[in-house]
């Protein structure tokens, strides 16, 4: 465990706070970017442990789906080819009242320089049913909703 991750659970508290005193609602975006063979791509942070669906915080002035489009350049060095298809929108109430996640699906891809600055300790491509077993939970209820027709739940 790096230094992210031991400093992680008492630093985002206090980040949270500040957020909630600025702004009531936040909104994030997530991305189910999958290649030709079917494996979709999975980052993995240097501030919190296990793999993700790459994405992030919409910036002040920028629409959630260019904001998952600069997401998906900056943590897994891909370039979204066509328009992102909005999958469904969640809430994250469990971790910070008030925060929404947006879900998109890209497919077609070209590689690009990735700008994580540190963000990203790692990139990985995967089948959806063969997760590494580190991966969230937030992730693995997505892709299965996605890939294998599961029920949607509302909560990220």
């Amino acid at each position: 465990m790096n230094w992210r991750q031991r400093v992680e659970p008492y630093v985002r508290p206090l980040f949270q706070l500040w957020w909630r005193l600025r702004r009531g609602t936040t909104l994030g975006v997530r991305v189910i970017a999958e290649n030709d063979a079917g494996q979709v791509v999975l980052v993995r942070h240097t501030y919190i442990s296990g793999w993700h669906l790459p994405g992030g915080g919409v910036e002040a002035g920028e629409s959630a789906a260019l904001s998952a489009m600069r997401e998906l350049e900056e943590e897994a060095g891909m370039r979204a080819l066509e328009p992102l298809k909005l999958v469904g929108i969640f809430s994250n109430h469990a971790v910070f009242r008030g925060d929404h996640v947006l879900l998109y699906f890209a497919s077609a891809l070209e590689a690009c320089a990735c700008d994580s600055d540190g963000e990203i300790e790692e990139v990985g491509w995967f089948a959806p049913d063969a997760l590494p077993s580190d991966t969230s939970p937030g992730t693995r209820r997505r892709l299965a909703e996605y890939y294998h027709a599961r029920q949607v739940d509302e909560q990220w």
